[in-house]
């Protein structure tokens, strides 16, 4: 494979004395290009037979990211009459890359899984021919679209495919010479004999085909007569690959990641990636250039599957060192290791990740109506614990659920019952993943649980039974027997991807309330996020249209991560409100001060996803500099903000709560060169820092000096001052001598040109190797100072992870003022402390409907607390709901909101009743959904609550469903006295409730022409009753023939007629009243229903 922005040519060399030159042969032959893949859990993959084994050439090397245009890049292996051929390998930092060119004069060993070569003979045919250069700066554009499929190649347009007449000699790549195996060391060529046949047949580890009900779709069993057959390197490979059959696996090989058998298959067929049939080992294979991983694996990530990262641990050069060193033989093969298995929902690369949102895994456990969860954002490294008791319909899992909405869930096998799997559909998206373990095993009980986390040593302790030092909300769990296994499961499958250790010891752990009783802020259950939709809309489940999407004004990605809990839990105590909107009005009126914050949070970095991963070490140079600068950004501006003596009590409050960082962040400041790690991506602490790592440098320091030294020693003996070093590829300080001037027969010449030769002399070559192996462990010691440095730096997680949550909070009110802004009709909602609720809004608009017609709300106060809403079909009743219940929302954010005025006293909850469903699940019909959800209403519901009903009762038969909706309408009334909407078609309600002093008939203004039967609706809320559903002229809208219209226009009338008759010979005491009778022999009466009954007596 050829490395990003290099190219390595195929050579043919004839044996020569050493000391002569090697020559560039000009003729070209095109070599075949490579691809990869592997499918998610619900992909199935491709068949054997499917995968195709088209052969490869000689080598291969292509480069690819995606949706690039494509240049193929070209072998130089010429044909030469001369009768010992030689074999030019691609000489890369992987030993693995050598490939055949002629089998019957090679020799290979099969203990190895790459050719070794055993002499670097050269030609020396014409001395008097430039040397052949390459140009390694070809565009990454042309270069990694050669791995395309010529379908996808057609699409990208012309290009060249001549790169070789670009090549230069400053490639880090050479061509060496290397032996080839005998004929009768080489394995089968043909595809009907290279073809693993268990993978004709697959099965799990345990045996089980894939129509098994315990197949394990995760492993693979390879029998044991395979393991024997296998080289180093196939061994390697599928050591790996058996434990991760649904996963991409990108395997590691010098400057590339290659993919093997069905990977491949799957890249080539899902995206266009070229197949090699004779690749690695004979294995099917794809390959894409090192630099371009992370744009492939996001693309892979973003189809549905995983991708599992193996990575090299060591160099070639690295691998000769620990050959030499080892004190017995060891295979003949570069280590390679599970670095990381990436998923839609743990990814922690902020290059990857799609948006600033949070991205949560979640483990769920149930036991009856007993749930305990554990989720975890992975790119933040937080986790969230909650347990509780559930009713009958699971209202409480539903409202975690469509809060949390995670993008990956761990279950137990067979554990969630029907009714809870089908809360987790309705209110996760079709693409989360999820992943079921086994019982115990995985999925741990409590007593595992609490073992592997004492064990695992994420926290100091004395002992195993030391939990002090644990997290509080860790040791507080350990009274769960079901949060324990919860996390247990949540630890097992993190531990599975590598990220358990980087996660779980930044400590950042806290509970979780989904209804927070009690606790200052408004309940909004799943129901009502969903009905208002708050964060998804009815239509497609996405986020236009949401009340989310209008507020999200935010800056930073924490400031919109922080937002979104926020509109999650608004606030419900008053003086905190207020607060809040004294300083959005700050910045509303401020527009200088609200754009200098905003500019300066423009630039900051995702410092609360990055501060996770200086703690697991795994933070580039490049953004460890980002961090350090964002960190003195925030500092700095705070320090400004706190000059200005804004005198609000809630910025006065986050100022002081503000950690001072100036002093312990200083040292940091110089700690290490900034411009280099930005500009070069290295971490070089600045002198005095780090003594090992000073004391590297000038190790490698003293060997440049002396191969200084040595040049000019060279420069006087040769008597030439045009004698000087010259870098070609990997070969580093060649001496460069005029061709004129002879040079010491111990001298080996390396290349030439018609003007120039050069050569290693033995000290030279020394002092090189010398050199090499000097620069081979900086680069270990490096990775030491820099592990060194991250840790001094999380020493202080919590006072960076303090200071960027109260910059999060400041980016929050912002946000909100520049909503408030963007509105056309704007108001500061007035919140009132009053035994009597009310809400009333003065030309009330939708928040995120700009051209809604208007409308006056008043419920509760000096009004009467429900609105019996009655309208036509399409009339906007169900709009006039949710623009209510958003704009209380909004109000009790501290926003301002679309209306002309605004008053209410501050609502506990809301609590929604809208639209019909059933649960096939658990066998419940939808008129049982429908009352067992308004039965919660009724049974939770206080004065202080906003309660929205539409249409009850349509599940059920006519009389049944009419006399529901009056029962219900009559209890919130008399005996809750809370505030809200009855929106109904039963027009017979009115007659019930038309004396209810708590109950205030309105309707949805239109006007019908009679003759063409036309229905213009007015959208506007006004006080009577409608005159009915209009359900006829709406079918006519619609496009149903006059004739049925007609026909059931007649029926209509027969139908009312019977209802009157029945009505006018009805003698009985009204429904409310005999409730209120039979209540009252158990209850003392409110004094506001006995004033509600004494009305109604009075009336009768």
């Amino acid at each position: 494979m050829v490395p990003p922005k290099q190219a390595t040519i195929m050579s043919f060399f004839a044996k020569k004395p050493a000391g002569t030159a090697v020559k560039t042969p000009k003729s070209k032959e095109s070599v075949s290009p490579a691809g990869s893949g592997l499918p998610p859990n619900n992909v199935a993959s491709p068949t054997p037979s499917a995968r195709g084994s088209a052969s490869l050439g000689s080598s291969s090397a292509w480069l690819q990211t995606p949706d690039s245009s494509r240049t193929n890049i070209s072998s130089d292996v010429p044909s030469s009459p001369a009768p010992n051929k030689r074999l030019l390998a691609i000489d890369s930092d992987s030993e693995d890359d050598a490939m055949e060119v002629d089998p019957s004069e090679h020799e290979f060993d099969d203990s190895q899984d790459e050719y070794k070569p055993n002499g670097s003979d050269h030609d020396d045919d014409d001395d008097d021919e430039e040397e052949e250069e390459v140009d390694h700066d070809a565009s990454d554009e042309e270069m990694q679209t050669s791995l395309l499929s010529p379908q996808k190649k057609a699409k990208v347009g012309p290009h060249s495919t001549n790169n070789l007449e670009k090549f230069h000699a400053k490639s880090e790549y050479k061509a060496t010479s290397i032996r080839a195996p005998p004929p009768k060391k080489i394995r089968p060529s043909t595809p009907e004999e290279e073809r693993y046949k268990w993978l004709e047949d697959v099965k799990d580890a345990d045996g089980h085909r894939p129509d098994h009900p315990d197949y394990d779709p995760r492993t693979l069993y390879i029998p044991s007569s395979a393991w024997s057959k296998f080289t180093p390197f196939e061994k390697q490979y599928w050591e790996i690959k058996s434990k991760l059959w649904n996963t991409v696996v990108f395997f590691k090989k010098g400057k590339f990641y290659e993919l093997y058998e069905n990977d491949a298959a799957i890249a080539h067929e899902k995206f266009d990636l070229k197949l090699a049939g004779g690749g690695r080992a004979n294995m099917q294979l794809a390959g894409i250039p090192e630099m371009s991983f992370d744009a492939w694996a996001s693309t892979f990530i973003a189809n549905g599957y995983k991708v599992a990262k193996v990575d090299q641990v060591e160099t070639a050069l690295a691998k000769e060192m620990r050959d030499q060193t080892a004190a017995k033989k060891e295979e003949k093969i570069i280590r390679r290791e599970l670095k990381c298995v990436l998923t839609a929902g743990t990814l922690t690369n902020e290059a990857m990740l799609v948006d600033d949102l949070s991205r949560y895994c979640m483990a769920i456990k149930q036991d009856g109506r007993h749930f305990a969860s554990v989720f975890v954002d992975t790119a933040t490294g937080a986790f969230a614990l909650t347990e509780f008791e559930d009713d009958e319909n699971y209202h409480h899992f539903e409202t975690l659920m469509a809060q949390v909405r995670p993008r990956e869930l761990v279950l137990e096998r067979g554990n969630l019952d029907r009714a809870a799997n089908r809360i987790i559909k309705n209110n996760v998206s079709v693409d989360t993943q999820y992943n079921v373990l086994k019982p115990m095993e995985e999925f741990w009980d409590y007593d595992t649980a609490l073992q592997r986390l004492a064990r695992a040593k994420y926290f100091e302790a004395e002992n195993l039974d030391d939990f002090s030092h644990y997290p509080k909300v860790l040791q507080d769990a350990k009274e769960s027997e079901l949060l324990m296994s919860a996390l247990g499961g949540l630890l097992w499958y993190l531990h599975s991807l590598k990220l358990d250790e980087q996660l779980v010891k930044v400590g950042n752990f806290s509970n979780y309330t989904a209804l927070n009783k009690g606790q200052g802020t408004m309940i909004l259950d799943g129901q009502c996020l969903q009905n208002l939709e708050v964060f998804s809309n009815t239509f497609d489940g996405g986020a236009d249209g949401t009340l989310f999407k209008l507020v999200n004004k935010c800056v930073t990605p924490f400031g919109k991560r922080t937002l979104r809990a926020w509109v999650s839990h608004p606030l419900r105590d008053v003086k905190q409100i207020r607060a809040r909107q004294d300083a959005v009005q700050l910045l509303l009126d401020h527009d200088e001060l609200r754009e200098a914050l905003e500019s300066r949070f423009l630039g900051l970095p995702d410092i609360e996803r990055l501060l996770s991963r200086v703690h697991a070490g795994s933070l580039m140079p490049k953004d460890f500099a980002r961090v350090v600068s964002g960190l003195e950004t925030m500092a700095s501006l705070l320090d400004w903000m706190h000059s200005q003596n804004f005198g609000l009590p809630l910025l006065d409050e986050l100022l002081a709560k503000a950690p001072a960082i100036k002093e312990i962040l200083q040292p940091w400041t110089t700690a290490f060169d900034h411009e280099k790690a930005k500009n070069e991506d290295i971490l070089v602490p600045e002198p005095g820092v780090e003594e090992e790592f000073d004391a590297s440098n000038e190790t490698i320091r003293g060997y440049e000096q002396e191969l200084e030294a040595q040049i000019k020693e060279y420069r006087k003996l040769l008597k030439s001052l045009d004698v000087c070093y010259r870098d070609s590829g990997k070969e580093i300080y060649l001496i460069e001598v005029p061709a004129r001037v002879k040079v010491p027969n111990d001298w080996q010449k390396m290349s030439m040109t018609a003007k120039v030769h050069r050569y290693y002399s033995p000290e030279v070559r020394h002092l090189v190797r010398q050199l090499q192996e000097a620069k081979e462990t900086h680069k270990l010691v490096a990775l030491g100072v820099q592990g060194r440095l991250y840790a001094r730096f999380s020493e202080n997680y919590r006072e960076w992870l303090a200071l960027t949550k109260t910059v999060a909070h400041f980016d929050c009110l912002l946000s909100l003022a520049r909503t408030s802004a963007n509105m056309a009709v704007r108001c500061r909602p007035e919140f009132v402390e009053s035994e009597r609720p009310l809400i009333e809004f003065a030309e009330l608009r939708h928040p995120c409907m700009p051209n809604f017609i208007p409308n006056d709300v008043h419920l509760g106060g000096a009004n009467k607390n429900l609105s019996l809403l009655t309208g036509a079909n399409a009339a906007g009743k169900s709009t006039v709901l949710r623009m209510t219940g958003a704009a209380v929302l909004l109000a009790q954010l501290g926003c301002f909101v679309p209306a002309q005025s605004a008053k209410l006293t501050a609502c506990d909850r809301i609590m929604t009743r809208l639209g019909a469903s059933d649960n096939i699940f658990a066998g419940k019909s939808t008129f049982h959904v429908e009352l067992s959800e308004t039965e919660r209403i009724l049974h939770e519901a206080t004065p202080n609550t906003l309660v929205v009903l539409d249409e009850l009762g349509r599940g059920g038969s006519s009389s049944d469903g009419l006399a529901i909706a009056e029962a219900v309408l009559h209890h919130l009334a008399t005996h809750i006295g809370c505030l809200g909407f009855f929106a109904t078609h039963y027009g017979t309600l009115i007659d019930s409730f038309r004396i209810h002093p708590e109950v205030r008939p309105q309707r949805m203004g239109i006007i019908v022409d009679q003759v063409s039967r036309e229905v213009t609706f007015l959208y506007q809320l006004e006080d009577g009753e409608s005159e009915g559903s209009f359900g006829m002229n709406v079918a006519l809208m619609c496009g149903v023939s006059r004739a049925i219209v007609d026909t059931a226009e007649e029926a209509a009338r027969n139908y009312e007629v019977t209802q009157r008759l029945r009505k006018v010979g009805f003698q009985g005491v009204p429904l409310g009243l005999q409730s209120d009778a039979i209540w009252s022999l158990d209850h003392t009466p409110s004094p506001r229903a006995v004033s509600a009954m004494e009305s109604m007596s009075l009336a009768l």
